[in-house]
């Protein structure tokens, strides 16, 4: 299937619902491992593994099939572009994003002090999961169902993307103010609100030891993104 008629399908079809993934499997106690974090193993010992070795096979299907498939439906396209929208497709963002539209973190098996502490919502750990997800469609259908899962649910908005920047907003800072011979940005957490189940952090970013702007959001990862973001806008105006 290619990405032109993968978008097709996003129009037609909405993403998949986690029920919809669990049905489709043939051991379902797989699909459980895959949603499994190690935290949980510490308060159930002896029941299953953690997803950690699922995540590990995941990430590397992720990136051959989405490397495969870019490399066939951009042939006019350099390195450095396949290279950018590889990036923006498996990235921790793109996948926690994914995550939440299909409600996973309700459904991860966490201690209860990783859940209080914002587990359910933390976009790194969601990501993670996502690849376990593909690991363990691997392990129980094959390499087939695994590039179907990818394409129909990590592909078929590659349109959207292309839409926008493909590198992100950190990345983009960083070669503006070192092309005018800056040093790469920093960011500083100037702000903790909310409890450690629902934080917001907002981060400064600072070029040359000079603050630029803030962004907030749920984990440091977005805030700064969101600050950096903020900064380009900045600079912008004062170019």
């Amino acid at each position: 299937m290619s990405l032109n008629e993968a978008a097709k399908m996003l129009a037609r079809k909405k993403k998949m619902k986690i029920d919809q993934i669990e049905n489709k499997f043939k051991n379902k106690e797989l699909f459980k491992q895959a949603l499994t974090h190690r935290s949980w193993i510490n308060e159930n010992p002896g029941i299953r593994g953690t997803n950690e070795r699922l995540e590990f096979l995941g990430d590397a299907i992720l990136e051959f099939i989405v490397s495969e498939r870019i490399y066939a439906d951009f042939p006019s396209e350099e390195e450095g572009f396949l290279t950018a929208l590889r990036s923006n497709i498996v990235n921790t963002q793109n996948l926690s994003e994914y995550a939440a539209r299909i409600n996973l973190g309700k459904h991860l098996f966490l201690s209860k002090g990783e859940e209080q502490g914002g587990g359910r919502d933390n976009a790194s750990l969601l990501a993670d999961t996502v690849e376990a997800i593909i690991g363990a469609i691997y392990i129980d259908r094959g390499f087939e169902a695994a590039s179907e899962f990818i394409t129909k649910n990590l592909l078929s908005d590659i349109s959207i993307k292309l839409e926008k920047p493909l590198k992100d907003a950190k990345s983009r800072l960083q070669e503006m103010v070192q092309s005018k011979g800056f040093s790469t940005p920093r960011y500083k957490v100037v702000e903790e609100t909310g409890p450690d189940h629902n934080k917001i952090f907002m981060i400064e970013v600072l070029v040359d030891s000079r603050s630029i702007a803030k962004g907030k959001g749920k984990s440091k990862s977005i805030a700064e993104q969101a600050a950096a973001e903020a900064a380009l806008e900045e600079l912008a105006k004062n170019a």
